[in-house]
């Protein structure tokens, strides 16, 4: 599966979500963000990663959340 953010293959870290076109896992940017850590602190140690991603993921998870509280 691939969407333009996201991308799970079996051949990269055995389907692991992964930011497109990188090997960082998407769970790496939620990890990081419950820890403490800036957005900006994140970015710095995962130079593949871009901030305009990043913020899409984070509004889709946002989104995606939103959407389960109505249908409940």
């Amino acid at each position: 599966m691939t969407s333009r953010l996201i991308s799970i293959d079996p051949d990269i870290f055995g389907g692991t979500p992964v930011f497109s076109g990188t090997r960082v896992p998407v769970a790496v940017l939620f990890e990081n963000l419950a820890d403490g850590l800036t957005l900006e602190e994140i970015l710095e140690s995962y130079p593949t990663l871009n901030r305009e991603t990043a913020l899409n993921v984070l509004k889709e998870a946002e989104a995606s959340l939103e959407r389960e509280q109505s249908v409940a």
